[in-house]
Protein backbone atom coordinates (compact mmCIF):
# COMPACT_ATOMS: atom_id res chain seq x y z
CA UNK A 1 0.00 0.00 0.00
CA UNK A 2 1.35 3.43 -0.95
CA UNK A 3 1.80 6.25 1.55
CA UNK A 4 -1.16 8.06 0.00
CA UNK A 5 -3.33 4.96 0.36
CA UNK A 6 -2.28 4.52 3.97
CA UNK A 7 -3.24 8.14 4.72
CA UNK A 8 -6.59 7.69 2.99
CA UNK A 9 -7.26 4.54 4.99
CA UNK A 10 -7.15 6.51 8.26
CA UNK A 11 -10.37 8.33 7.34
CA UNK A 12 -13.40 7.15 9.30
CA UNK A 13 -16.05 5.00 7.69
CA UNK A 14 -19.40 6.65 8.45
CA UNK A 15 -21.43 3.53 7.72
CA UNK A 16 -23.68 2.79 10.69
CA UNK A 17 -22.89 6.01 12.55
CA UNK A 18 -25.87 7.67 14.25
CA UNK A 19 -26.42 11.26 13.11
CA UNK A 20 -28.99 13.84 14.19
CA UNK A 21 -29.57 16.89 12.00
CA UNK A 22 -31.50 19.81 13.49
CA UNK A 23 -33.27 21.92 10.90
CA UNK A 24 -33.16 18.90 8.60
CA UNK A 25 -36.34 19.66 6.70
CA UNK A 26 -34.91 22.24 4.30
CA UNK A 27 -31.83 24.11 3.13
CA UNK A 28 -28.42 23.17 4.49
CA UNK A 29 -29.84 20.76 7.06
CA UNK A 30 -31.71 18.85 4.38
CA UNK A 31 -28.59 18.55 2.22
CA UNK A 32 -26.51 17.43 5.21
CA UNK A 33 -29.07 14.76 6.09
CA UNK A 34 -29.04 13.38 2.55
CA UNK A 35 -25.24 13.47 2.38
CA UNK A 36 -24.75 11.65 5.70
CA UNK A 37 -27.44 9.11 4.82
CA UNK A 38 -25.69 8.56 1.50
CA UNK A 39 -22.55 7.66 3.45
CA UNK A 40 -24.46 4.97 5.32
CA UNK A 41 -25.22 6.92 8.50
CA UNK A 42 -28.40 6.16 10.40
CA UNK A 43 -29.90 9.64 10.20
CA UNK A 44 -32.67 11.33 12.13
CA UNK A 45 -33.86 14.83 11.27
CA UNK A 46 -35.78 17.24 13.46
CA UNK A 47 -37.44 20.59 12.97
CA UNK A 48 -40.63 22.55 13.51
CA UNK A 49 -42.44 21.66 10.27
CA UNK A 50 -43.40 18.00 10.09
CA UNK A 51 -44.43 18.10 6.42
CA UNK A 52 -40.98 19.35 5.35
CA UNK A 53 -39.27 16.69 7.44
CA UNK A 54 -41.40 13.96 5.92
CA UNK A 55 -40.75 15.24 2.39
CA UNK A 56 -37.00 15.27 3.05
CA UNK A 57 -37.07 11.72 4.42
CA UNK A 58 -39.20 10.45 1.53
CA UNK A 59 -36.82 11.96 -1.03
CA UNK A 60 -33.99 9.74 0.23
CA UNK A 61 -34.48 6.31 -1.31
CA UNK A 62 -31.41 4.62 0.12
CA UNK A 63 -31.08 2.44 3.18
CA UNK A 64 -31.47 2.81 6.09
CA UNK A 65 -34.32 5.32 5.79
CA UNK A 66 -34.14 8.75 7.39
CA UNK A 67 -36.24 9.05 10.55
CA UNK A 68 -38.15 12.21 11.47
CA UNK A 69 -39.21 13.85 14.71
CA UNK A 70 -40.96 17.20 15.06
CA UNK A 71 -39.20 19.51 17.51
CA UNK A 72 -38.78 23.22 18.21
CA UNK A 73 -35.17 23.55 19.37
CA UNK A 74 -36.11 26.62 21.43
CA UNK A 75 -38.35 24.41 23.58
CA UNK A 76 -36.05 22.70 26.09
CA UNK A 77 -38.61 20.09 27.10
CA UNK A 78 -39.22 19.22 23.44
CA UNK A 79 -35.48 18.83 22.91
CA UNK A 80 -35.26 16.41 25.83
CA UNK A 81 -38.11 14.41 24.30
CA UNK A 82 -36.32 14.41 20.95
CA UNK A 83 -33.15 12.96 22.43
CA UNK A 84 -35.03 10.37 24.46
CA UNK A 85 -36.75 9.29 21.22
CA UNK A 86 -33.38 9.18 19.45
CA UNK A 87 -31.90 6.99 22.21
CA UNK A 88 -34.76 4.54 21.78
CA UNK A 89 -34.88 4.47 17.99
CA UNK A 90 -31.21 4.69 16.95
CA UNK A 91 -29.05 4.34 20.06
CA UNK A 92 -25.83 6.21 20.95
CA UNK A 93 -25.33 9.49 19.09
CA UNK A 94 -22.14 9.93 17.04
CA UNK A 95 -22.76 13.10 15.02
CA UNK A 96 -25.01 16.09 15.63
CA UNK A 97 -25.44 18.97 13.20
CA UNK A 98 -27.03 22.20 14.43
CA UNK A 99 -28.61 23.67 11.30
CA UNK A 100 -31.86 25.09 12.69
CA UNK A 101 -31.99 28.83 12.14
CA UNK A 102 -34.24 31.75 11.26
CA UNK A 103 -34.08 35.37 10.24
CA UNK A 104 -36.75 38.04 9.86
CA UNK A 105 -37.80 40.51 7.17
CA UNK A 106 -37.99 43.61 9.39
CA UNK A 107 -34.45 43.20 10.65
CA UNK A 108 -32.91 46.67 10.94
CA UNK A 109 -32.62 48.05 14.48
CA UNK A 110 -35.17 50.74 13.66
CA UNK A 111 -37.71 48.09 12.64
CA UNK A 112 -36.79 45.24 14.99
CA UNK A 113 -39.66 44.19 17.23
CA UNK A 114 -38.58 42.93 20.69
CA UNK A 115 -40.64 39.76 20.22
CA UNK A 116 -38.81 39.04 16.95
CA UNK A 117 -35.45 39.61 18.69
CA UNK A 118 -36.47 37.06 21.33
CA UNK A 119 -37.54 34.54 18.68
CA UNK A 120 -34.34 34.77 16.64
CA UNK A 121 -32.13 34.44 19.73
CA UNK A 122 -34.27 31.62 21.14
CA UNK A 123 -33.90 29.48 18.00
CA UNK A 124 -30.45 30.36 16.71
CA UNK A 125 -28.58 30.67 20.03
CA UNK A 126 -30.55 29.07 22.86
CA UNK A 127 -31.72 26.30 20.53
CA UNK A 128 -28.10 25.45 19.75
CA UNK A 129 -27.34 25.38 23.47
CA UNK A 130 -30.32 23.12 24.21
CA UNK A 131 -29.25 20.58 21.61
CA UNK A 132 -25.55 20.69 22.44
CA UNK A 133 -26.31 20.16 26.13
CA UNK A 134 -28.42 17.09 25.38
CA UNK A 135 -25.90 15.70 22.89
CA UNK A 136 -22.94 16.13 25.21
CA UNK A 137 -24.68 14.24 27.99
CA UNK A 138 -24.72 11.26 25.64
CA UNK A 139 -21.27 11.71 24.10
CA UNK A 140 -19.22 12.20 27.27
CA UNK A 141 -19.66 8.66 28.66
CA UNK A 142 -18.45 7.23 25.33
CA UNK A 143 -15.61 9.79 25.07
CA UNK A 144 -16.34 10.40 21.40
CA UNK A 145 -18.61 12.43 19.18
CA UNK A 146 -18.78 15.27 16.69
CA UNK A 147 -20.93 18.40 16.88
CA UNK A 148 -21.11 20.66 13.84
CA UNK A 149 -22.68 24.09 14.20
CA UNK A 150 -23.86 25.73 10.98
CA UNK A 151 -23.21 29.36 11.86
CA UNK A 152 -22.69 32.12 9.26
CA UNK A 153 -20.01 34.59 8.30
CA UNK A 154 -22.41 36.99 10.06
CA UNK A 155 -21.33 35.06 13.16
CA UNK A 156 -17.72 36.15 12.66
CA UNK A 157 -18.27 39.75 11.63
CA UNK A 158 -21.44 41.82 11.76
CA UNK A 159 -23.06 42.28 8.36
CA UNK A 160 -25.57 45.04 7.74
CA UNK A 161 -27.60 42.81 5.42
CA UNK A 162 -28.05 40.15 8.10
CA UNK A 163 -29.46 42.50 10.74
CA UNK A 164 -28.60 42.92 14.44
CA UNK A 165 -30.68 40.01 15.76
CA UNK A 166 -29.29 37.45 13.33
CA UNK A 167 -25.71 38.68 13.79
CA UNK A 168 -26.03 38.60 17.58
CA UNK A 169 -27.53 35.10 17.52
CA UNK A 170 -24.81 33.73 15.25
CA UNK A 171 -22.03 35.42 17.26
CA UNK A 172 -23.52 33.67 20.29
CA UNK A 173 -23.54 30.32 18.47
CA UNK A 174 -19.92 30.88 17.45
CA UNK A 175 -18.78 31.64 20.99
CA UNK A 176 -20.79 28.72 22.35
CA UNK A 177 -19.27 26.27 19.90
CA UNK A 178 -15.73 27.54 20.40
CA UNK A 179 -15.92 27.53 24.20
CA UNK A 180 -17.56 24.10 24.37
CA UNK A 181 -15.03 22.74 21.90
CA UNK A 182 -12.17 23.87 24.13
CA UNK A 183 -13.75 22.13 27.12
CA UNK A 184 -14.83 18.91 25.48
CA UNK A 185 -11.78 17.99 23.43
CA UNK A 186 -10.37 16.47 26.65
CA UNK A 187 -13.38 14.12 26.53
CA UNK A 188 -12.67 13.06 22.95
CA UNK A 189 -15.51 15.20 21.58
CA UNK A 190 -14.96 17.48 18.60
CA UNK A 191 -16.88 20.70 17.89
CA UNK A 192 -16.70 22.45 14.53
CA UNK A 193 -18.22 25.81 13.62
CA UNK A 194 -18.91 26.23 9.89
CA UNK A 195 -19.33 29.78 8.60
CA UNK A 196 -21.04 29.82 5.20
CA UNK A 197 -21.35 32.92 3.12
CA UNK A 198 -24.46 33.42 0.99
CA UNK A 199 -26.27 30.11 0.41
CA UNK A 200 -29.27 29.49 -1.81
CA UNK A 201 -31.73 28.29 0.85
CA UNK A 202 -35.34 29.12 1.81
CA UNK A 203 -34.12 31.64 4.41
CA UNK A 204 -33.55 33.99 1.46
CA UNK A 205 -37.34 34.51 1.43
CA UNK A 206 -36.82 36.55 4.59
CA UNK A 207 -34.58 39.08 2.82
CA UNK A 208 -36.04 42.60 2.83
CA UNK A 209 -35.62 42.64 -0.96
CA UNK A 210 -36.25 39.65 -3.26
CA UNK A 211 -33.11 37.87 -4.47
CA UNK A 212 -32.87 37.49 -8.27
CA UNK A 213 -32.63 33.93 -9.59
CA UNK A 214 -29.34 34.69 -11.35
CA UNK A 215 -27.83 35.74 -8.00
CA UNK A 216 -29.08 32.53 -6.34
CA UNK A 217 -27.32 30.52 -9.04
CA UNK A 218 -24.01 32.16 -8.10
CA UNK A 219 -24.40 31.49 -4.38
CA UNK A 220 -23.22 28.46 -2.48
CA UNK A 221 -25.68 25.60 -2.78
CA UNK A 222 -26.70 23.54 0.27
CA UNK A 223 -24.84 20.50 -1.08
CA UNK A 224 -21.59 22.49 -0.98
CA UNK A 225 -21.88 22.92 2.78
CA UNK A 226 -23.02 19.33 3.20
CA UNK A 227 -19.86 18.13 1.47
CA UNK A 228 -17.82 20.02 4.07
CA UNK A 229 -19.73 18.33 6.90
CA UNK A 230 -19.07 14.88 5.43
CA UNK A 231 -15.38 15.67 5.00
CA UNK A 232 -15.10 16.77 8.64
CA UNK A 233 -17.02 13.74 9.88
CA UNK A 234 -14.65 11.40 8.03
CA UNK A 235 -11.52 12.76 9.66
CA UNK A 236 -9.74 10.40 12.06
CA UNK A 237 -10.31 10.90 15.81
CA UNK A 238 -7.03 12.79 16.29
CA UNK A 239 -7.88 15.44 13.65
CA UNK A 240 -9.99 18.48 14.53
CA UNK A 241 -11.33 21.33 12.39
CA UNK A 242 -12.37 23.98 14.93
CA UNK A 243 -13.80 26.26 12.27
CA UNK A 244 -14.30 26.43 8.52
CA UNK A 245 -15.27 29.40 6.34
CA UNK A 246 -16.82 28.73 2.93
CA UNK A 247 -18.10 31.45 0.61
CA UNK A 248 -19.22 31.77 -3.01
CA UNK A 249 -16.46 32.93 -5.31
CA UNK A 250 -17.92 36.43 -5.66
CA UNK A 251 -18.22 37.11 -1.93
CA UNK A 252 -15.28 38.90 -0.34
CA UNK A 253 -14.03 37.71 3.04
CA UNK A 254 -11.05 39.50 4.53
Amino acid sequence: MSTAQQQLATNQDLNGKVALVLGGGSGIGQAVAWALAGEGCRVAIAGRTLASLEETAAAFTGSPPILVHQCDVADRAAVEQLFAWLDERLGPLDIMVNSAGVNIVRRSMAQLDPAEWDRVLAINATGAYNCMRAALERMRPRRSGLIVNISSIAGKRALRLAGPAYCASKFAMTALGTAVGLEERANGIKVTNIFPGEVNTPILRMRPEPVPEEKKAQMLQPADVAACVVCIAKLPPHALVPELVITPLYQEYA
